[in-house]
């Protein structure tokens, strides 16, 4: 496995060490990647080397960090041909554990908090990410805080209570949750110095982009899904965006696999960032011209993990889009359900409502022209979409039919009662 050199700042370019737990850049907040020396691997490991190995993300370790992992058997999701377009490919990530995407980052940073001697672990969700740490932490037999909107699809409610980690549900969004975990953990280091708290009691803050090793795991989706390709990039890759940190491992890991030589390198995959026209952030910032987004007010869709009104590494989503060529696409609710319910009917596939999101972008470039239908496209679908049945429900208007249950009468029979 990989040997980490140092951590990068995304903003400044500082290194700092690896060796004791990291969250952002002390100088300037940035977010920081993992940096590895591959050195060792350079002209001797081949792509096809990897064709017999098991099928998860840990069958790419000479780019992820050299401790023992914390699995359940996350990655090697399929990639699904549609059928209308073969050009199109659904890349399903709603066959990890818990259901979801969020799987890989955090079987990724849960593996290093338990490498690191963490005790305590908080995480703000917008749903998918406090169903994944809950499950991963119990795996680790690390105490799990989360923090979500009380608004979240069930399925994540009732995952994070089942699997024991502590749910805090919040009247608010994403970022309220983000600010209590933050004031909790200020409180809890300021008890620390006055010698009140324990070291091993101050919660580490597993945040989106707030620690490095989400997105090493994230990025074993790039890795898979050209390898899929038979190592070939895709003309474009539709990912739904709130934060975003999915996006952003994919671009790492192209980088990384040029540098081994495990793809061919020449132009890139178009990145297509999928938001909700209701959450927005980053479509307006794309479409103003600016470096970074603005605080989304009165953020609103059903599209529960794309309800994130300031992505923490928005700079670094605009800027790969830009690279890229590709753009930022905004769908409203109505036109996400639509297209929810055309994959289902038509595929087979009932997505996730963010994956649908990303359905309706593909649709919208190609009517506009962006991308031809002969493109090689891959759509990521983020999240089962059985975990949103009560969201999706209520888009539709959908209720359980109601029934009228008669009870059978009696009568008797020699003695004795029966139904009638």
């Amino acid at each position: 496995m990989a040997k980490i050199s140092f951590l990068e700042c995304t903003k400044c370019g500082e290194h700092i060490s690896a060796d004791t737990p990291q969250t952002i850049c002390p100088k300037d907040g940035g977010s920081l990647y993992v940096r590895y020396d591959f050195t060792p691997y350079l002209g001797t490991l081949k792509a096809h080397d990897l064709s017999n190995r098991t099928g998860s993300m840990w069958r790419y370790k000479e780019v992820l960090p050299d401790v023992q992992p914390v699995t359940l058997g996350e990655g090697a999701t399929p990639m699904i041909q549609s059928r209308a377009n073969p050009n199109v490919y659904i890349k399903d990530e709603g066959m990890n554990p818990t259901g979801s995407f969020k799987a890989r980052g955090l079987s990724a940073a849960v593996t290093m908090c338990k490498h690191y001697g963490l005790k305590k672990i908080a995480i703000p969700s917008a749903g998918n990410a406090a169903s994944a740490l809950a499950a991963y932490a119990a795996a680790a037999s690390i105490e799990a805080h989360i923090f979500m909107p009380s608004d979240v699809p069930m399925a994540n409610y009732l995952e994070g209570v089942a699997y024991g980690a502590n749910v805090s549900l919040v009247d608010g969004l994403i970022s309220d949750c983000a600010r209590m975990v933050a004031e909790r953990i200020k409180e809890q280091r300021s008890e620390r110095s006055a010698g009140r708290l324990a070291p091993e009691d101050v919660w580490f803050d597993v945040s989106t982009l707030k620690e490095p090793f989400r997105v090493e795991g994230k990025k074993t989706m790039g890795y898979e899904l050209v390898e899929q390709l038979g190592w070939e990039y895709p003309d474009a890759v539709f990912y739904p965006t709130g934060g975003g940190v999915g996006l952003i491992g994919m671009w790492k890991a192209f980088a990384e696999m040029e540098a081994l030589s495990w793809v061919r390198p020449g132009k890139r995959p178009k990145m297509i960032a999928v938001q909700a026209s209701g959450c927005a952030p980053v479509a307006r910032a794309y479409q103003a011209g600016e470096a970074a987004s603005k605080f989304f007010e009165n953020a609103a869709t059903f599209a529960a993990g794309l309800r994130v009104p300031k992505p923490y590494g928005d700079y670094i989503i605009l800027e790969i889009v830009r690279e890229s060529g590709g753009t930022v696409a905004a769908l409203d609710d109505q036109t996400i359900l639509q297209s929810l319910l055309d994959w289902s009917k038509h595929e087979g596939l009932l997505l996730s409502p963010e994956g649908a999101a990303a359905t309706a972008a593909y649709d919208q470039l190609i009517e506009t022209g962006f991308l031809k239908p002969s493109d090689r496209v891959v759509i990521f679908n983020t999240g089962a979409g059985l975990k949103y049945t009560d969201m999706t429900a209520e888009a539709m208007h959908l209720k359980r039919p109601q029934q009228k249950r008669t009870l059978p009468t009696s009568m008797p029979v020699g003695g004795i009662i029966t139904p009638q």
